[in-house]
């Protein structure tokens, strides 16, 4: 099983805002486990901190900008992108302004300072969120629209028409996430010339340079209005009868613009607050639907906030009926697992099958079967009892006895037929030969009960 991870030490970044074109600092910290992401303004009395979240977006026209009660912070795709690729699941980020710096306008950079700080493990598990059948959403006035579809591992396509000669219709692929190091995070951020003017009247990227961005001349204008545009912006001036890029650095590939757009939906998808196991078709994208995706998403993630492990009936076991008999002392009626279908050092998934010959639905109920709730909690302390022993070096000269059971809910009946999913997870390592445990029972994707336990384990006679 994956665990989460934070970064095991702390980096800093310098260098000036897109907008404000301060000077300004971030600094990405380590965090404890199931923190999220968070971003501080050290600038501010206080130093209040902002959740990273989809509903704390309060402005996507030139960027994801964040905003809750004083703070506001802009600009902060490139490092949310960062820290999502590279498997950072915790994260306190400090800033000394009002926006993190463009730097030079891709991820590369916080990439580069991630390595070299180096990925510290935690010991909680990592809170995946696996994608079981199509989420879609879409913007009917831009043709916007971002798919998900169930799969295996994360892997996203970007396709964008930007109406230039230039910069026609182009996609691009992230089939990986472990590329995007080399494939996504240096692809650049672009402006076109028709689109600089407007934003310099919204008192907008006055940090922006050839240094940080791509620019796209593919409309020709007077060249009075073009020498204005490059006085403003403080670049060269060039004929206006020569249309194309202007730029310090060639094209790192020739679709570095979508490459980018891909890049801006990973950094809003980190706002999310879980990573995601599933594949995702972007097209048209844009930081309006992106953050519409993100919100989409979290409101999924809250109806199913506890997800049912995926089972197939065709994988062999870890552990089937014989080996479960080797270490659990239950015997029929009351051994309660068929087989264990996932096996970590703190979680365990195992199976029952219920059928209509099981000894219990003869009182209870003839005329209604229905598996009697405290059987199902037995059943889990049966799963929680093998996750515990499987820690032990012979687990054989050991016995699971339980102390203590609490939060028992029980949500829908369970009857013949049904399939029962076991999952329990450790809350805390074994300690003093006692240990925390949490347990759901499942059928299909549905929670019908669950329960913490306290378990004590006691060498056999």
């Amino acid at each position: 099983m994956s665990k989460q991870k934070t970064l095991k030490g702390s980096f800093s970044l310098c260098g000036k805002g897109l907008h404000t074109g301060l000077s300004l600092t971030v600094t990405f910290n380590p965090a404890p486990e199931n923190t999220g992401y968070k971003i501080q303004r050290i600038d501010l009395d206080g130093m209040p901190i902002i959740q990273a979240i989809a509903e704390n977006v309060i402005d996507t026209q030139r960027g994801t900008v964040l905003g809750k009660g004083d703070i506001r912070i802009s600009t902060i795709e490139h490092g949310m992108a960062a820290l999502y690729a590279m498997g950072i699941d915790n994260c306190l980020i400090q800033v000394n302004g009002p926006e993190f710096p463009i730097l030079d306008g891709s991820a590369a950079l916080y990439v580069d300072k991630i390595n070299k700080v180096g990925i510290e493990e935690q010991n909680a598990p990592k809170d995946w969120y696996i994608i079981r059948h199509k989420i879609e959403v879409k913007d009917e006035e831009t043709g916007s629209c971002i798919t998900i579809l169930p799969d295996e591992e994360f892997s996203l396509t970007a396709m964008c028409s930007f109406n230039s000669k230039f910069v026609s219709s182009q996609f691009a692929t992230l089939d990986c996430i472990d590329k995007f190091a080399t494939d996504i995070a240096p692809a650049r951020t672009f402006v076109f010339v028709r689109d600089i003017e407007p934003l310099l009247k919204a008192n907008l990227i006055k940090g922006g340079d050839l240094d940080n961005a791509i620019v796209i001349y593919e409309m020709q204008t007077t060249q009075e209005r073009l020498d204005s545009l490059a006085d403003m912006i403080h670049v060269e001036r060039r004929d206006a009868t020569e249309l194309g890029y202007i730029q310090h650095k060639p094209l790192v590939w020739d679709n570095e613009c979508t490459r980018h757009k891909l890049l801006d939906v990973i950094g809003d998808m980190a706002l999310i607050g879980k990573p995601i196991k599933g594949r995702i078709i972007a097209t048209r994208p844009g930081h309006t639907i992106n953050n519409k995706f993100a919100r989409l998403m979290r409101r999924e993630i809250r109806k199913h906030e506890i997800q049912a492990p995926i089972y197939d009936p065709n994988e062999a076991p870890l552990m089937d009926n014989i080996r479960i008999r080797e270490l659990l002392p239950h015997r029929y009626p009351m051994q309660l697992v068929d087989k264990v279908i996932s096996l970590g050092a703190t979680s365990i998934v195992g199976v029952k099958n219920i059928t209509a010959n099981e000894p219990f639905f003869v009182g209870h109920f003839p005329q209604e079967p229905v598996m009697p709730g405290v059987l199902q909690i037995e059943a889990m302390a049966q799963c929680g009892g093998l996750l515990v022993l499987n820690t032990l070096e012979e687990p054989e000269r050991w016995s699971t006895y339980f102390m203590k059971i609490d939060d028992v809910k029980f949500r829908q009946k369970v009857v013949p037929g049904d399939t029962l999913l076991f999952k329990v997870d450790l809350l805390a390592p074994l300690r003093h030969g006692i240990s925390s445990m949490k347990g759901y029972v499942f059928v299909g994707d549905h929670v019908v009960s669950e329960a913490t336990f306290t378990a004590q384990i006691v060498k056999n006679k």
